[in-house]
């Protein structure tokens, strides 16, 4: 059986391995020192940005803001006295009934009750952040992790020493890390250099990803970030792609298959994989001529494009009549009776389509 090879604008592409995470990733640590009093979400849930996760005992905190209240009232009370008293001494000092060194005793009393009230507006200031930060908050939208601390525990507060209360993690979009080999990079670049391919450095490249369960690279993205040198022990150059996550089904630490296009469209020559064979280390296909005779030629495989392989370097015209079954029982320099049919696809049987409807240049 016999096929003309199919004729198709492709796009070249290399595939890769790639791991997903998050593009945000926060640990949610207790702010402020005392008993947990309650827990406000169900764990694995997705959350909000503003929603109280948590709530600590605020009975302290709440006095010691009802404290620097009541301190703020009796300073601005002082401050007003001072600042009456000062008035007086100015309209006393143009008579000359005070002296210049009580008139300046006044402006310092003036000043300092001024001072100590803004003292005391910071450290009611200070006091309410307390107050508020016993209701724990979330600091992202995105699924967050399980209970790390119940009710009733005692938590610590810090930054870095604080308790760790729980995880969030973001969801949509989701990033993708993977690492591309030196001959890519060197292939790229080239492209780069003749104008042909746009540098995802300054541009956002497209690229494909599909989990280890789906067909295909459903999912698409762009490429957004690439790594300013390479691992000197992988031998390779780090990229991330971002993909859109609606659905929530790009789970972080996923493994993926990714797909990165490269260069623009071109027209190719496609032939099935069950018509190329190996001969001494090399690739071959089984070609008829003319008078129906069997000959070999040596060719390239490039990549799969919808279930047929690219075959390189022009190995191969579009009029061309491939063997794409039997092989086994093919013979060089014999004649054979070819059966025109389809070329068949990965996955799928031969077709019966009629010959006559496929592209023939020679006709």
């Amino acid at each position: 059986m016999v096929s003309y090879p199919v004729e198709r604008e492709v796009t070249d592409y290399t595939d890769f391995t790639g791991v997903l995470s998050a593009v945000d990733s926060v640990e949610v640590r207790a702010r402020v020192y005392g008993f947990l009093d309650k827990v406000n979400f169900k764990e694995g849930a997705l959350v909000k940005k503003g929603d109280v996760l948590y709530e600590i005992d605020p009975r302290t905190y709440q006095a010691a803001v009802n404290q620097a209240k009541a301190k703020v009232v009796t300073d601005e009370a002082q401050e007003r006295y001072a600042r009456a008293d000062y008035e007086r001494y100015q309209t006393l000092g143009k008579t000359g009934a005070v002296s210049k060194e009580d008139l300046e005793k006044a402006l310092s009393t003036r000043d300092i009750a001024i001072s100590t009230v803004i003292a005391d507006k910071a450290d009611l200031a200070s006091k309410q952040l307390d107050l508020d930060f016993t209701k724990v908050i979330a600091p992202i939208d995105g699924r967050i992790g399980r209970i790390l601390v119940t009710v009733g525990n005692l938590v610590q507060s810090g930054q870095t020493g604080g308790t760790l209360l729980t995880t969030i993690v973001s969801v949509d979009p989701v990033y993708c890390n993977f690492d591309i080999d030196e001959h890519t990079l060197l292939r790229v670049q080239q492209l780069i250099r003749e104008g042909k391919v746009k540098s995802a450095r300054n541009s956002e490249r497209p690229v494909m990803l599909g989990l280890s369960n789906e067909k295909g690279f459903p999912h698409s993205g762009v490429i957004n970030f690439v790594d300013n040198q390479l691992n000197s022990k992988t031998g390779t150059l780090r990229l991330r792609g971002v993909f859109s996550n609606p659905d929530n089904s790009l789970l972080p630490g996923l493994f993926a298959r990714i797909r990165v296009p490269i260069g623009e469209p071109h027209k190719a020559i496609l032939v099935s994989d069950q018509a190329i064979d190996t001969d001494q280390g090399q690739k071959i296909l089984y070609l008829i001529d003319d008078k129906d005779t069997v000959f070999t030629r040596s060719v390239t495989p490039g990549a799969v494009h919808q279930g047929m392989r690219v075959i390189e370097n022009g190995a191969i015209k579009a009029g061309e009549r491939i063997i794409v079954a039997g092989l086994q029982q093919v013979k060089v320099d014999t004649v054979v009776e070819p059966k025109l049919i389809p070329m068949p696809v990965a996955g799928s049987a031969f077709s019966d389509v009629d010959p006559s409807k496929l592209v023939n240049p020679k006709k």
